[in-house]
């Protein structure tokens, strides 16, 4: 192989063999009226074997997180219920955040303006990211990705959505502004990150190739004794015998599309990329913590034993700011940053 291209992110080498398995097996899918049009357009077919070559730095490969909140949940007025009823209407009943300031104020004579329910839940979310990740725990060997659209300043953006099966939990959310290798890898690389290191990972995907390519810059990383399965389920019918195979784990992923797609359309669009993650991760923190999952017999994906004991959801989203504001606080503790008080 040959030097091709010399990118930022990525070098690519080319195979120039005739003989090239890789080649002759693209040659052969071509039909007659591609073969003649090959002649005249040879650069509109891409038959030759291509390597590529990433070159994803760790700090490329972080993965989305909210912003450190504008309010302090220690500086404000109300009590902390009134916070995870905000929550609990906005996020676990995805109602939108002005409908949630008047149902506050109409039934529970909460006079707060839809902002203040914005603000706490980026406030929450900034504690939360933390949360979900440490609580995470172990991943299942099957793991099921895809991407669904969302609108952050009028602009269509990604999030990527990989769920852990059989458990349906969700390991990894990152939220990208393109369907490129990067994103796909930092969410692949999250999603993953607390596997043994002798489990055998699978992933099952789309046909888009960015997947991959994710897969095999990971596989360099990895034991190549232990490397990432990958099977792709293409399309909407089976027209080959793999997308058939695996078509009831493609069916699991494009479920929890459509519970996210309804939590968050109620947003209409985001007016930040921050205010896109922060409810992007509080959604994950209700899924995996919070909400009964019908294939779990409504029980759910990560059961917590702080949780059992409390009745009410706003209670429970009390007792996780809680929780996760620890987490933060022995964060902040380990590196040396000095915190407010644990808690409100």
């Amino acid at each position: 192989m040959y030097l091709w291209k010399q990118q930022s992110l990525v070098t690519i080498h080319k195979c120039p063999n005739d003989r090239c398995p890789a080649y002759l097996k693209a040659l052969n899918t071509l039909n007659p009226e591609e073969r003649q049009l090959r002649k005249k357009r040879s650069s509109q077919f891409k038959l030759r074997y291509q390597y590529r070559e990433y070159h994803f730095s760790n700090e490329q490969l972080q993965h989305s997180k909210p912003d450190a909140a504008k309010v302090d949940l220690n500086q404000i007025h109300n009590s902390p219920n009134v916070v995870g009823l905000a929550l609990t209407f906005h996020i676990s009943f995805a109602i939108p955040a002005r409908k949630t300031a008047r149902i506050l104020k109409s039934v529970f004579q909460i006079n707060i303006s839809y902002q203040t329910v914005l603000n706490y839940a980026e406030a929450a979310a900034h504690y939360c990211h933390l949360f979900n990740l440490t609580y995470k725990g172990e991943i299942d060997d099957d793991n099921v990705g895809d991407e669904a659209y969302i609108k952050i300043a009028g602009k269509y953006a990604v999030t990527f959505l990989f769920i852990s099966i059989p458990n349906h939990k969700i390991t990894a959310y990152h939220i990208a502004h393109s369907r490129e290798t990067l994103p796909a890898t930092v969410a692949m690389t999250e999603a993953i990150r607390t596997a043994e290191s002798k489990q055998k990972i699978v992933f099952y995907t789309d046909g888009n190739p960015s997947y991959g390519a994710g897969i095999h810059f990971i596989n360099a990383r990895r034991n190549p004794l232990n490397p990432i399965e990958h099977h792709q389920i293409i399309g909407l019918q089976n027209l080959d015998e793999e997308s058939e195979m695996y078509r009831h784990f493609k069916q699991i992923i494009e479920r929890l599309n459509r519970t996210y797609k309804y939590h968050t359309r109620q947003a209409n669009g985001f007016k930040s990329n921050n205010g896109a993650i922060a409810y992007t991760t509080l959604f994950v923190t209700h899924y995996n913590f919070l909400r009964p999952n019908m294939a779990l017999n409504y029980k759910v994906p990560i059961p917590l034993l702080e949780l059992q004991m409390v009745d009410t959801i706003q209670q429970k989203w009390c007792r996780i700011i809680d929780m996760a504001r620890l987490l933060k606080l022995n964060q902040n503790w380990k590196q040396g940053v000095k915190s407010t008080a644990l808690y409100f």
